[in-house]
C-alpha cells in the first residue's frame, strides 16, 4: 500500500496508507514473493521457444557456419574408425607382404582427420562464442528496456530482486545452454545419425541392434525431461526469492537495523536459503539417476553387441576389423548419452528461466503510449503553467476497491493548489493520476484541454514533473543529477539553476563542487540538500505543471525552511499541485482542498479555511498549539 502522511499533534506526520496500493515494506512477510503469484508471471504456450528462436534470429548466418563447422569436424572425427577397420582388414595384410603403402596411408590419413577435428572445433568454438555473448548482450538489454518501459504499478508489484533474478541468474542459465548445451546436442544428433549409418553399411546386423538399444534410452531421456521440468521451474523460483529477500534486506538496512529484525531476517532468508538448497540437490539427484541408468542401458547394449560380434567372426561370418571398427563407434555412439544428459540439464533449466523471462517481456504497460499523439498548444506569454482539469474521474487499484469514486477538479493555470487529508483520502493516487503513472478507470484527465492518454510520453514528461519525499539521486555527480531532466544543459545553465534554488552554496563546498559524487542514492549529502537537488533539476527542466508530493515530509526545521524557499522560486508562475502534511507548506498555496474518501470535503484559500470551523480550521489550531 503507497504510504500517506496526515498532521499530526507538532507538525509531525502520522503515516497512514492508501487502500489498495502496493506496499514497500522491509522484514519478513512484507509479501516480496506475494505481489504477483508466487508461481510469478503466467507464460503463454511456446512462449519460450519463440523467445528463443527470435534471440538466434538475428544470428542465423553466424549459426549455420557454426553448424556446418561442426559437421565437418564430426566427419573427420568419424571416419577414425573407418580408417582402424581399413588398417586391420588390409593394411596389415599388405604389410606382410612388405606392401606398406597402406599402413602409412592410414596413418596420414588419421593424422589429417585429427587436425582437421580440431581446427574445425576451435573455429566452432569462436564462432558460437561470439553468438552467445551476442544473444545474452541481446537479452539483457530487452529485459532493462522493457522493464523501464513497463508502468509504475507493475513495479509496485513486481519486486526489484526479481527483475535482478530474470536478468542475472536466468539469462545465465541460458548462457549454459548456449554455450554448452547446444553443442552437445548438435554432436548428440550427428553422432547417432552418422555411426547408425556407417554400423548398417559395416554390417546390417549390427547397426540394426544399435538403433534397437536407443529405444530404452529414448523412453529414459522423455522420463528425465518431465521430472526435471517441474524441479527446475521450482530452482529458478528459489533463486529468485533469495535475490529478492537478500536485496530487500539490504535495501532497508536502517529499518532492519533500528528495529532490530536482523535474527527474524536471518531466520527468514534461512528458510529461503534451505528451499534453494533443495530445489539445487533434487535437480542435482534426477540428473545423477538418468546418467547412471544411461550408462547401464548403454554398457549392456555394447555387451550385448560385441559378444554377438565375436561370435560372428569366429564363426567366420564377420571380418575382424569390421568387429573392431563397430566396437568403436558403438563407444563413441554411447559416450555423448552423458553429454545429451549435460544439455537436457542445461535446457530444462534455461527453459525455466526462458519461460520466466518470457513471462516478463509479455507483460505490457497499464498506461500506453498513443500511437496518434498530440502536442501541447503553446504556452502564451511568460508564465510556464497550463489548465489542469480532473473530468469525472473514477479510479480504482487492481489490489484493491475504489479510491476515487467520481472526482472533477479545476485547477487554472499558474495556481498552487494544497492537498491535505487522512489515511485513504486519495491524496497520491490524485498525484499519480496527473502525473500519468496510473490510468483513470473511468473520467479524463486534461491538460490545456489535452487527455493526457493523447500525448506522447515525452511531451508529457516534458510538460508534468514530480517531486517526491524521497528525492531520489542517482550514483553520479551533482551536476548530472540535475540535469536528468535536461541532459543537454551546459554547466552554466545547471549552475543558474542551483543558484536559483539556494542550492549552490552548499554543492560548492562539497569537496568535488558540482562533480562530486553523491554515491548510491545520494547518501553522500544530508536529506535536506537532496531535495535542494531536486528542486534544482525540477527548475532547469522547467515543466508547466509540477507536483511536490510530501516533499518536505522527512527534513527538519532549517531543511524545513531551505526547501520552502526553493518551493517558492520553483512554483513562481507554473501550476502546482502540493501533496502536504506540514500545515507550513500549505500556507504557500493559493487553494487548498481537504480530501476524505477521494472527495473534497473542504475547498478555499488557506485564510478561509483557517478562519473557519471545518477540518482544516482543526488541524491548523492543533498545529499551531504545538509550536507554543
Amino acid at each position: 500500500m503507497t504510504s500517506t502522511t496526515t498532521t499530526g499533534p507538532g507538525g509531525r506526520p502520522d503515516t497512514h496508507e492508501e487502500p489498495g496500493a502496493p506496499s514497500d515494506d522491509v522484514g519478513p512477510g512484507s509479501g516480496t514473493g506475494d505481489r504477483f503469484d508466487r508461481d510469478d508471471l503466467p507464460t503463454a504456450p511456446g512462449a519460450t521457444r519463440a523467445l528463443l528462436f527470435s534471440l538466434l534470429r538475428a544470428h542465423r548466418a553466424r549459426v549455420l557456419v557454426a553448424a556446418l563447422l561442426l559437421l565437418v569436424q564430426q566427419a573427420a572425427v568419424q571416419a577414425g574408425p573407418l580408417l582402424v577397420a581399413y588398417a586391420i582388414d588390409r593394411g596389415v595384410p599388405a604389410f606382410r607382404d612388405a606392401d606398406h603403402g597402406p599402413l602409412i596411408a592410414v596413418a596420414v590419413g588419421y593424422a589429417l582427420c585429427s587436425a582437421a577435428a580440431g581446427g574445425m572445433q576451435y573455429a566452432f568454438i569462436a564462432v558460437s562464442a561470439r553468438i552467445n555473448q551476442d544473444v545474452l548482450l541481446d537479452l539483457r538489454g530487452r529485459i532493462f528496456r522493457h522493464a523501464q518501459a513497463l508502468s509504475v504499478d507493475f513495479h509496485e508489484r513486481y519486486t526489484s530482486g526479481r527483475l535482478i533474478s530474470r536478468s542475472t541468474t536466468d539469462v545465465e542459465s541460458l548462457r549454459e545452454l548456449l554455450s554448452e548445451g547446444l553443442q552437445e546436442l548438435i554432436t548428440v544428433i550427428l553422432s547417432f545419425l552418422s555411426i547408425s549409418l556407417m554400423l548398417l553399411w559395416l554390417d546390417p546386423g549390427l547397426g540394426a541392434a544399435a538403433v534397437l538399444s536407443f529405444v530404452p534410452l529414448y523412453l529414459l531421456v522423455r522420463l528425465y525431461q518431465r521430472r526435471a521440468g517441474v524441479l527446475y521451474a521450482a530452482r529458478s523460483t528459489a533463486i529468485a526469492a533469495v535475490i529478492v529477500k537478500f536485496a530487500e534486506s539490504m535495501n532497508g538496512i536502517r529499518p532492519v537495523q533500528a528495529f532490530r529484525r536482523e535474527r527474524v531476517n536471518d531466520a527468514h532468508f534461512e528458510k529461503l536459503n534451505h528451499a534453494h538448497r533443495w530445489a539445487n540437490g533434487s535437480a542435482t539427484l534426477e540428473m545423477a539417476r538418468y546418467v547412471v541408468g544411461s550408462r547401464l542401458v548403454a554398457n549392456t547394449a555394447v555387451a550385448g553387441i560385441v559378444l554377438w560380434g565375436a561370435y560372428r567372426v569366429a564363426s567366420g561370418t564377420l571380418a575382424l576389423g569390421v568387429l573392431a571398427a563397430a566396437v568403436l563407434y558403438l563407444r563413441r555412439l554411447y559416450d555423448p548419452i552423458d553429454r545429451l544428459g549435460m544439455f537436457l540439464n542445461s535446457y530444462q533449466s534455461a527453459a525455466a528461466s526462458l519461460g520466466k523471462i518470457a513471462g516478463l517481456l509479455a507483460q505490457t504497460p497499464s498506461v500506453p503510449e498513443t500511437a496518434d499523439p498530440k502536442e501541447l498548444p503553446a504556452l502564451p506569454g511568460e508564465h510556464p503553467g497550463r489548465e489542469v482539469v480532473f473530468d469525472s474521474v473514477r479510479f480504482a487499484y487492481r489490489t484493491g476497491g475504489e479510491v476515487l469514486p467520481r472526482f472533477d477538479l479545476t485547477i487554472p493555470a499558474g495556481r498552487t493548489v494544497a492537498v491535505v487529508g487522512s489515511t485513504g483520502a486519495g491524496k497520491s493516487t490524485l498525484a499519480k493520476l496527473l502525473a500519468r503513472f496510473y490510468d483513470p478507470s473511468e473520467g479524463r484527465v486534461l491538460l490545456d484541454g489535452t487527455d493526457l492518454r493523447d500525448l506522447a510520453v515525452p511531451e508529457l514528461r516534458r510538460g508534468v514533473v514530480m517531486v517526491t519525499q524521497e528525492a531520489f539521486l542517482f550514483s553520479g555527480t551533482v551536476a548530472e543529477n540535475i540535469a536528468i531532466g535536461r541532459p543537454d544543459a551546459t554547466r552554466e545553465e545547471i549552475e543558474q539553476a542551483a543558484r536559483a534554488i539556494g542550492a549552490h552554496e552548499f554543492i560548492a563546498g562539497l569537496p568535488e563542487g558540482y562533480d562530486t559524487d553523491v554515491r548510491k542514492r545520494g547518501g553522500r549529502i544530508s536529506a535536506g540538500q537532496r531535495q535542494l537537488v531536486a528542486f534544482a533539476r525540477a527548475l532547469l527542466a522547467n515543466p508547466s505543471v509540477l507536483i511536490l508530493d510530501e516533499a518536505t515530509s522527512s527534513l527538519d526545521i532549517p531543511g524545513e525552511r531551505a526547501v520552502q524557499r526553493a518551493m517558492d522560486t520553483v512554483l513562481h508562475g507554473r501550476t502546482a499541485v502540493v501533496i502536504a502534511h506540514r500545515l507550513s507548506t500549505v500556507e504557500i498555496a493559493d487553494r487548498v482542498l481537504v480530501m476524505e474518501h477521494g472527495r473534497i470535503v473542504e475547498d478555499g484559500t488557506p485564510s478561509e479555511l483557517i478562519g473557519g470551523t471545518g477540518r482544516f480550521a482543526g488541524l491548523h489550531r492543533a498545529w499551531r498549539e504545538s509550536l507554543t
